[in-house]
């Protein structure tokens, strides 16, 4: 392998790769196929990269699979079990055994070069924590799909990343054998689970050449989680990947090689691939894996595994509550919640259920993972807690000037990860004079923490009053009645908007007109008269994404639609 296969010149897009590249970059890769590299943001519409921690001071040459794979067994972590699962355990040596076989088949068999994307699809187990290791130590990159996608999203995902190679769950082959058919990719799809890998693997050997890659070679392209309804390609390098086993794993949550994790969160959502793959092996930890992880299952698994870790999102927490009783959680030390906002209702009841505070965290796709947080006595409910070592956060006023602490603003980050989109526009509007700005509202109290008010475009204009949605949900959830909810401004005549909230009734409430004038009363109680729901609709369910996160702009597009056929 050349030691600048830049200058090297294999891809006819090498010249324009290089005339691309982050400043901070060096121009060392091992990536053969340029196509990532050629498509990275411009050096000046980047963020500003911190890399303050001396453990982060990676070496130019750095794979993360080897770091957290092949580095645990020689150090001695090859005998204990890295993976729990209804499939049966597997050791750390044996999922090095078993990854290096599937490294083995991606490049001998699927010809797969450094750089090419692969896709994978499957839910929660162990042959795709082992998947994703082999694409990691083959020096491709990992686009990971959520199991519920379908056919027309995957189509549109392969032909945004140009993906040709896919490895497969055998019970999900079906709507990615769709996607090739719709699109020109995807050309050759290898299942497991029904022996068509398995028996490609036993031909090979349990040892395998890893690809020297470059600590900002690109190894991850995560598809945002699509909240806003129109999904972006982010683009993460080996040294990210690295940096929040570091900055989440370990110092936040101080995981070592006793503790057990289990959650929710698939690992095609960055939130599941930091919670059950890189914390706990990159620790020297152990993984529970859950295929459908309804609440019974996550507390049984607690209860069977002695887990320690649990990450889930805010909402099933609130659900999980009632069953708490019927599980022994005595093992369980840590609780983690990302991806929506965290009530403190919902804090409240799991620490009077449980005895254990929720450790709330805000995180984004495009910085991989949480980025502020707290733990332990440094846990302040209903506040998300203060940037974690190595990232710095404030917020912003419309003109992209720091606000003083008390006002609500754009929440801005920047530390040692942040956003690449791959070749998309939207780069420009997402870093701002080298912040991350996220799109979330957040005011900072005096003693540094932040309170997170509402994403940008969940804030409610009515009647000249700003109403920041969460707030209202907050204020209802608190109600017995209340399962779920979600509000939006909903268009009107006299007020320019008003707030509307769906919502879903727990067991032995019934959705009567009384009902929604008790609600709103509450509200008015809890919160300022001005800001009550004005409207209120009941649903079963709430459009969610497959990460759990609530879709309001389903919900909004929904009430537009509506306005328009009356």
């Amino acid at each position: 392998m050349p030691r600048n296969s830049l200058v090297a010149s294999r891809s006819a897009s090498g010249a324009s790769a290089i005339n691309r590249i982050n400043r901070s970059m060096s121009e060392y890769t091992a990536h053969v196929d340029l196509f990532a590299r050629a498509r990275l943001p411009a050096a000046e519409l980047c963020p500003e990269f911190l890399f303050e921690l001396p453990e982060l001071r990676y070496p130019e040459v750095l794979n993360c699979g080897v770091a957290l794979l092949d580095d645990a067994v020689v150090e001695g972590h090859g005998p204990r079990v890295a993976l729990y699962s209804d499939s049966g355990n597997w050791t750390y040596a044996e999922l090095l055994e078993r990854t290096n076989r599937i490294a083995n088949v991606l490049v001998a068999d699927l010809g797969v070069v450094p750089g090419n994307r692969v896709l994978l699809r499957a839910p929660n187990n162990p042959m795709l924590v082992a998947c994703w290791l082999a694409v990691m130590k083959a020096g491709a990159i990992a686009v990971t799909a959520m199991p519920m996608l379908r056919a027309k999203e995957l189509a549109i995902m392969a032909a945004r990343a140009q993906v040709d190679h896919a490895l497969c769950d055998a019970r999900l082959a079906e709507e990615l054998r769709l996607a090739a058919v719709a699109g020109d990719r995807l050309s050759r799809i290898v299942t497991f689970g029904d022996g068509e890998l398995e028996a490609l693997m036993s031909r090979h050997p349990a040892a395998f050449d890893n690809v020297p890659t470059a600590r900002d070679d690109v190894c991850l392209l995560a598809f945002t989680s699509g909240t806003t309804g129109i999904p972006k390609a982010t683009m993460h390098f080996h040294r990210d990947v690295m940096s929040m086993r570091d900055i989440v794993g370990r110092r936040l949550l101080e995981l070592g090689e006793h503790d057990v994790c289990v959650g929710s969160p698939p690992l095609g959502f960055t939130f599941g691939l930091g919670a059950l793959l890189v914390f706990p092996l990159g620790c020297r930890a152990a993984v529970a894996l859950v295929e459908q992880p309804t609440p019974e299952n996550l507390l049984s698994t607690v209860q069977r595994y002695g887990v320690t870790t649990l990450f889930t999102a805010a909402t099933a927490y609130r659900n999980l509550v009632a069953a708490v009783p019927n599980y022994d959680l005595s093992s369980l030390r840590r609780c983690i919640s990302a991806g929506e906002a965290l009530p403190k209702t919902t804090s409240d009841a799991w620490a009077d259920a449980t005895g254990i505070r929720i450790i709330d965290g805000i995180g984004a796709t495009e910085m991989i993972h949480i980025f502020i947080s707290a733990s332990g006595e440094q846990i302040r409910p209903g506040a998300t807690g203060k940037p974690l070592p190595g990232y710095h956060a404030c917020v912003l006023d419309d003109q992209n000037r720091p606000l003083p602490r008390g006002h609500a603003g754009r929440l801005a980050v920047k530390g040692p990860t942040g956003c690449r989109y791959l070749d998309d526009d939207r780069q420009r509007s997402y870093v701002r004079n080298g912040w991350n700005v996220t799109g979330d509202i957040y005011y900072v109290d005096e003693d540094g923490y932040f309170w997170f008010q509402a994403r940008a475009d969940d804030m409610i204009v009515s009647a000249g009053y700003n109403i920041a949605g969460p707030e209202v949900e907050a204020a209802l959830l608190a109600h017995p009645a209340v399962k779920e909810c979600a509000c939006i401004g909903a268009p009107d005549v006299e007020r320019g908007q008003i707030v509307k909230a769906f919502v879903v009734l727990n067991d032995g409430h019934a959705p009567e007109v009384s009902l929604i004038k008790q609600l709103q009363d509450f509200v008015k109680q809890a919160i300022a008269p001005y800001k009550y729901p004005r409207a209120i609709e009941f649903l079963q369910t709430l459009p969610k994404t497959s990460t759990g996160k609530i879709q309001r702009h389903a919900l909004r597009e929904r009430e537009q639609v509506v306005k328009r056929s009356t």
